[in-house]
């Protein structure tokens, strides 16, 4: 096992000297250690953000109202300036327009290239063609879309016009997707017909059908063939041109709305023109799981996603025109926002169109290690899975970096990438839907520790407060966030009093944001993190997050996946159960019980012996890869599962009936 705390990596002086975030301190005038800038960039926001604009040169107009306005949740940024993402995103078109932007992978092997010139071509032409069909300033277009450039290319067209973009993956289920897309009343819906996925093809076209038929505002759908999304570069670097010349789809049956193709709807060359907005004017609409009710459809603004993404990006990423930037994501989870955000910092973002796993493990290393990627995004599972696999990746000449998130990274993942790939840095992040970024997370110029993650993010004022709301150190507490930030969302979509998102939020301390995680922050900055308050154990009076446990049980060989759960309620000390997916070819022995309930007495305490130790088939998890605690938690309290959870929101939800109480499963 691995100790929490343990150092595993420090920054060379080359290191320190190069990051970007110290070339941006000394610009400050401000050189010295990260803790000083950190407190400076939350003492004096208005100061911070505003060099964030200036240090970057934001494309846009500075207005001359105040920097910040406002308390928390009514907070209004840069009053009187207007700005665009897309104009941010693709400015790098006019100073260097043959340097490579985007390269799209899929699992069966195709590969597709965009120079930044021929993005920004490609840009405006959707952008022309979504104006053809009456998308203007204001409107929203809907995607259900696999990772491919299109959706890239889609997304900046949307945004250069001022209208508002929205996606969901294709592994969403029609009636998931209607739950979101039918708040937000989309004027176009753009649809793939089907996608890859671990080696199967999975035709959508029947639940595209279903979805365009719910959603009454729509004036047009785009289809997006299988000949659009595959292509194969040639050796002088065509892909792009070759994908233009693709000849026209013929029209997919209509269901009331107009149906183009995608080479119809890009078929016309036009002007990158870039539409000036409000800083906060919406710029896309991501959503909370949806798994125990109707997601919330949360909006951010162009500006407060510019400037977020361009810090954590340079300054917590460490990247810019000279790197590759590759994040394991769908278009259905926060981190594909984020990892386009890669374009305003001058980076090629990798795109990755397939199974993390297929046709092996090691499938997204090797993908690192073809493309040349310098920072690796991936969630926790992948860390961990790799680590079982004991796979020890090579050719990852360039990587400087790993970000890991989605959920907490345990200490032996911390170790296996130290012994796997010494050189490289590892960035554990936590943040959210919410903001669009982390809140903590790592920074080249610290150390890292084995379960630590380094700092708390530039302009991010994270506090732990205990149970009274006093901010506590060396203690867990609920993350909070006491000063706003400008990737806050700007509103719910259709919550005319902002009433939904008060109550998502402030509703436990007024004025202050809170959430819904456990956080240690530790003397010097660091943090741990034990996942989600509302899912928190509480044995005896004894508060203990849910990652702890799963530190121990999947420690084991012989386990593949946990979840646990406690259903103590109302200060009423329930039962604590521990849920097991065995590796292929393990049984729930005798011999392994009596380890885990050991190993759990002795490194944790004997209050967290769960009452039983129940063999399933897969643990429930959201289409993200986040575990259901909270919805399991409320199936075992005695809610029809139909109603404590989403089923269309779910990666896998065959699983779900195993963990009704009357299930036939083995309890030990």
């Amino acid at each position: 096992m691995v100790e929490e705390g343990a150092l595993l990596w420090e920054p060379s002086p080359e290191v320190v000297r190069n990051a970007k975030v110290t070339r941006y301190a000394e610009w400050l005038g401000r050189a010295g250690d990260y803790e000083s800038l950190w407190q400076w960039s939350v003492d004096a926001p208005a100061e911070f953000w505003t060099s964030i604009w200036d240090y970057f040169g934001v494309a846009g107009e500075r207005g001359d109202g105040p920097v910040i306005s406002g308390e928390m949740p009514g907070t209004e940024w840069f009053a009187g300036s207007t700005v665009n993402y897309a104009a941010n995103a693709l400015r790098g078109a006019v100073s260097d327009p043959g340097r490579l932007a985007v390269v799209a992978r899929d699992e069966v092997g195709g590969r597709r290239t965009f120079t930044r010139g021929e993005l920004a071509e490609e840009v405006a032409r959707v952008r022309a063609g979504l104006v053809a069909l009456g998308v203007g300033r204001g409107d929203r277009v809907a995607a259900y879309v696999s990772n491919v450039p299109e959706a890239l290319i889609a997304f900046l067209a949307t945004a250069s016009l001022g209208a508002v973009w929205s996606s969901c993956s294709p592994d969403f289920g029609a009636s998931s997707v209607i739950d979101r897309f039918t708040q937000i009343e989309p004027k176009v819906l753009i649809a793939v017909d089907g996608y890859d996925y671990n080696g199967r093809n999975f035709d959508r076209g029947a639940v595209v059908d279903d979805i365009a038929a719910r959603l009454p505002t729509l004036v047009a759908r785009v289809r997006i063939s299988a000949e659009d999304v595959r292509g194969a570069d040639t050796p002088d670097g065509s892909g792009a041109a070759a994908a233009r010349e693709t000849a026209a789809d013929a029209p997919v049956p209509g269901i009331g709305v107009r149906t183009v193709s995608w080479a119809e709807l890009r078929s016309v060359a036009g002007p990158l023109d870039f539409e000036p907005v409000p800083f906060g004017h919406p710029l896309w609409i991501v959503y909370s799981s949806g798994t125990t009710g109707l997601p919330k459809p949360i909006v951010h603004g162009h500006g407060g996603v510019v400037l977020e993404h361009l810090k954590a990006i340079s300054f917590h990423q460490d990247l810019g025109e000279d790197d590759v930037f590759f994040w394991y994501t769908t278009t259905g989870w926060m981190m594909w926002n984020y990892l386009v955000g890669g374009l305003l910092v001058g980076s090629t973002v990798v795109l990755y169109d397939g199974a993390a796993t297929y046709p092996q493990t090691d499938a997204l290393w090797r993908l690192a290690a073809e493309e040349g990627v310098t920072y690796f995004g991936t969630g926790a599972p992948y860390v961990i899975a790799s680590m079982k696999a004991g796979l020890k990746p090579s050719g990852l000449d360039r990587l400087r970096g790993l970000g890991s998130t989605g959920s907490p990274l345990p200490p032996e993942g911390f170790g296996w990438v130290h012994d796997a790939l010494p050189d490289v840095q590892l960035g554990s992040f936590s943040g959210g839907t919410d903001v669009c970024t982390g809140f903590v997370g790592a920074v080249p110029l610290l150390p890292v520790r084995a379960g630590v993650i380094p700092c708390r993010c530039l302009g991010a004022k994270v506090e732990s407060f205990d149970p009274s709301g006093r901010p506590v150190i060396g203690e867990v507490g609920e993350l909070v966030v006491t000063l706003p930030m400008p990737s806050m969302p700007v509103m719910f979509w259709n919550d005319p009093d902002g009433s939904r998102y008060r109550d998502s939020y402030f509703s436990e301390y007024p004025g202050v944001w809170r959430h819904g995680d456990w956080i240690k922050i530790l003397p010097d900055g660091g943090s741990v993190i034990y996942g989600r308050s509302d899912s928190t154990l509480n044995r005896g009076g004894v508060r203990m997050g849910t990652s702890e446990f799963y530190r121990v049980v999947e420690g084991f060989e012989e386990i593949a996946d946990s979840l646990v759960i406690d259903t103590g309620q109302l200060g009423q000390e329930g039962r604590l159960l521990l849920y097991v997916t065995l590796v292929e070819g393990e049984t729930l022995q005798d011999a392994l019980i009596m380890r885990l309930r050991r190993e759990l007495r002795e490194r944790l305490s004997p209050r967290h012996v769960p009452n039983e130790i129940i063999e399933v088939p897969g643990i429930p998890r959201t289409l993200s890869g986040k575990k259901l605690e909270v919805p399991i938690r409320k199936i075992l309290l005695g809610v029809p599962p139909e109603k404590a959870a989403n089923l269309d929101a779910m990666a896998n939800p065959e699983v779900l009936p195993h963990f009704v109480p009357e299930a036939d499963t083995a309890r030990r």
